[in-house]
């Protein structure tokens, strides 16, 4: 857990740090200032409000505990076991089976189910994944892949404004020069894209291994995940791609090399791993 941590800790310093590159290169000390105060505007907004515009794009509606009684009763258990506030549960009318969490911390959290997730799942397989999504609550993984995507977001933007403001004639002292305004245009964008990812996959692998402990083990999951992955390729969402990655699989299938800029881990691999823990101490503490 302190590996994983200090990992991503490190991707999200160097997310930061290309922010700050390029608006060296757009204009110096100044622009390094205007992009470290653009990025942190960014990031203040996600704070506060992404979970209120992800429960939007979905359609969800707040759920009481008569109208799912069940599955109120299993959130409320697992999250008392987790040690965490019981979460807000929504529902969202979507018929592809998907599920996410969202919230800044443990005490404003929400966990979203849609309807397709709801038919589709057996009992045990329900209890994995609000386990898994218990989880990310309980580490903050939500707030952290959040500020991931508005930091990736802004070194875009911040990459397309090179277009019209970095190199060229019109600023002949641009420290990066034509063909460095040119790379940064096309590499940023990408670097960024690979960071984000890196953040995601970690943070989705260790929120599997710490569901799989909190269910009291992996089979419900590993079902899940099944069922999940063939229910997605035939109902995809229709989802913005800055907000694919906090669901507990990704709502749009990717193929060739899409698959390189996906933030889920192939579900395949993320199964594979669920089965070594089978039979074996869990590697990550709860």
């Amino acid at each position: 857990m302190f590996i994983n941590s200090v990992k991503t800790a490190m991707l999200l310093a160097l997310l930061m740090a290309l922010c700050m590159g390029i608006g060296y290169g757009l204009g110096r000390e100044q622009g390094m200032l205007i992009a470290l105060i653009f990025s942190a505007i960014m990031s203040f907004g996600s704070y506060f409000f992404s979970d209120k515009i992800a429960l939007a794009s979905v359609r969800a509606q707040q759920l009481a505990r008569e109208e799912a009684p069940e599955l109120y009763d299993l959130t409320k258990t697992l999250a008392d076991r987790a040690g965490i506030p019981m979460p807000r549960l929504y529902y969202s009318p979507e018929q592809a089976p998907n599920a996410f969490a969202t919230g800044r911390n443990p005490r404003h959290a929400a966990v979203c189910v849609t309807a397709g997730l709801m038919n589709m799942m057996s009992g045990k397989e329900l209890e994995g994944v609000i386990a898994h999504e218990l989880s990310h609550v309980k580490h903050r993984d939500i707030l952290i892949a959040t500020i991931a995507a508005i930091i990736a977001a802004a070194i875009s933007y911040l990459a397309h404004m090179m277009m019209w403001f970095g190199g060229g004639h019109r600023d002949r002292d641009n420290p990066l020069g034509i063909i460095g305004v040119l790379l940064t245009i096309i590499l940023a964008p990408l670097a960024a894209g690979l960071i984000q990812m890196a953040i995601s996959r970690s943070r989705e692998y260790a929120a599997d291994a710490r569901g799989a402990q909190l269910a009291g083990g992996p089979e419900g999951l590993i079902g899940a995940l099944k069922k999940l992955e063939v229910g997605n390729r035939q109902i995809p969402m229709n989802i913005s791609p800055a907000e694919s990655h906090m669901f507990i699989v990704r709502p749009s299938i990717g193929q060739g090399m899409a698959n390189l800029f996906r933030t889920h881990p192939p579900t395949e691999s993320r199964i594979a791993k669920l089965v070594e823990l089978m039979g074996k101490p869990n590697p990550y503490a709860f």
